[in-house]
């Protein structure tokens, strides 16, 4: 769909394949694709290049989903990127693997580290780094030293994707994922939308009505481009 592959997988068969990915050791990168990204990749081949090079491409918002089952190559749910990220770091708890968390103000990342080594005890934090660096090599240079088996980056969209692919070899890593504003949520720093909201596809409006000014163009323009690109594919032959 809109150029890329998309893989038909639950929640649960992702986490499967994720850990199946650091099992096997290569530098693997995973992402979410949702309306926002749809429509940036139409602007910008590279990122669509990008997000069709990663081994692991899940569907994030409820509207590709939808997209998907209008078009009669139904996905089978929507794998958020919060969700998978919080099931990979209990996963890595039990399995004694290591984790790395990259990103967001450094009060942030901190908390994060702190609640999920609460929460999971026994969790292996390999390296923790605030997202405000001025070079690239020291951090790349830290995490590989870190050798950490998952890495966890909090920066924005599409910085993270490219930056993940430039440096996917480098890091060593064996499976690397970009979190959004997984972070924020988890440290206490923003709230998620209820659970009704995100079943019938309306966790975008909750973010919209508590970030207007910084949210409205991309929901509300946003969407309605998604829309103009999915009668594009409805249209294109098969």
């Amino acid at each position: 769909m809109f150029g890329v592959d998309i893989d038909a997988l639950t929640l649960d068969e992702t986490v499967d394949r994720s850990i199946a990915l650091v099992r096997a050791g290569s530098p693997a990168q995973h992402v979410v694709l949702n309306a926002a990204k749809v429509v940036a990749m139409d602007h910008d081949p590279q990122l669509r290049a990008v997000i069709a090079a990663c081994a692991l491409v899940n569907a994030d918002g409820m509207s590709v989903v939808w997209a998907s089952r209008l078009l009669r190559n139904g996905l089978p749910e929507r794998v958020t990127g919060i969700d998978l990220f919080e099931r990979l770091v209990a996963r890595a708890a039990r399995e004694g693997m290591s984790v790395y968390f990259l990103g967001a103000h450094a009060d942030v990342v901190n908390e994060v580290a702190d609640r999920l080594v609460r929460r999971h005890p026994g969790l292996r934090v390999a390296g923790v780094q605030d997202g405000y660096w001025s070079n690239d090599d020291d951090v790349v240079t830290a995490v590989r030293a870190a050798r950490p088996d998952l890495l966890f980056l909090a920066i924005p969209s599409p910085r993270k994707e490219f930056w993940l692919a430039a440096h996917l070899d480098a890091l060593g890593v064996p499976f690397v994922m970009g979190v959004g504003g997984s972070f924020d949520v988890i440290a206490g720093r923003t709230n998620r939308a209820p659970l009704w909201a995100q079943r019938v596809g309306l966790e975008w409006l909750f973010r919209l009505l508590q970030e207007p000014r910084r949210m409205w163009r991309r929901y509300l323009v946003g969407n309605a481009a998604f829309l103009r690109l999915f009668v594009r594919e409805w249209r294109r032959p098969r």
